[in-house]
């Protein structure tokens, strides 16, 4: 069960970019969305990982994408200028490197694992970046490592960060694979009601293109097939709106994905 980890989308306040781009990836219009970002993320460190995030999340999503998404992370790394942003561009190198092994590219979970520990140790522990690193961390623990209970763990630091800065994109995915490990562990209830939060959190925040995995996931542990089918053949239909993303879930749900 894959997940993109995403930044924190900004579209509280009256940044009309920050809305805008926001709009754009919801949509999985990443190209423009980092367009968008461009312009300031050539002098701002903030910015520039905001893009990084944007590009990477298109890796995840499309399969497509790596050398854009390592340009910008580069760049990224040039401007961060203290411990809280070299701590974040970790945390996106750590990511980036733990989608490429997982998406079968380039085995980079060394890498991975290296960067996410760097980050650890560069992000201070009430750093608003610490929910979505314990976030990664417990991806690499349940899909490189294999290791459930320290996966659950760190998806469980994450869900608590996440719902103590009010990170609630983020906090969308903790409920997602806290459900997952319970679906692992045959805890069928705990997990109906894990992805069913997911799902909400997604719809009420307008993420069109994380509903769709969202849907597929409920419907895996629903008892009820006629209403698991609905949920199949919704989530379907969002993927093809969406031009075939998820790659990965336009491939489990039978309709390849586009050649590009």
């Amino acid at each position: 069960m894959r997940n993109s980890g995403l930044s924190e989308p900004h579209i509280e306040g009256g940044d009309p970019l920050e809305r805008a781009v926001w709009r754009l990836r919801s949509r999985a219009c990443w190209e423009d969305a980092a367009a968008l970002l461009a312009p300031r993320a050539a002098a701002e460190a903030g910015v520039a990982l905001r893009r990084t995030a944007v590009l990477v999340e298109r890796c995840v999503f499309t399969g497509e994408g790596w050398e854009a998404a390592e340009d910008s992370l580069r760049s990224a790394e040039a401007l961060a200028i203290d411990d809280e942003e070299r701590g974040a561009a970790a945390c996106e190198r750590g990511h980036l490197a733990y989608a490429a092994t997982l998406l079968g590219v380039r085995d980079r979970a060394d890498e991975a694992r290296a960067a996410l520990g760097r980050a650890a140790a560069l992000l201070a522990p009430q750093s608003p970046t610490r929910p979505l690193l314990d976030f990664r961390r417990g991806l690499i623990a349940q899909h490189l490592s294999d290791n459930p209970s320290d996966a659950t763990a760190a998806f469980q630091r994450a869900h608590t960060g996440a719902t103590r800065h009010g990170h609630r994109l983020l906090l969308s995915s903790t409920w997602r694979h806290v459900a997952a490990m319970a679906e692992h562990d045959g805890r069928l209830p705990d997990a109906r009601h894990g992805f069913a939060e997911s799902l909400r959190i997604r719809e009420e925040l307008g993420y069109l293109v994380g509903i769709a995995p969202a849907l597929a996931s409920l419907a895996a542990v629903l008892p009820d097939q006629a209403e698991a089918a609905r949920l199949r053949a919704e989530a379907g239909r969002l993927v093809r709106l969406l031009g075939g993303v998820p790659a990965w879930l336009a491939d489990r749900l039978g309709r390849p994905a586009p050649a590009s």
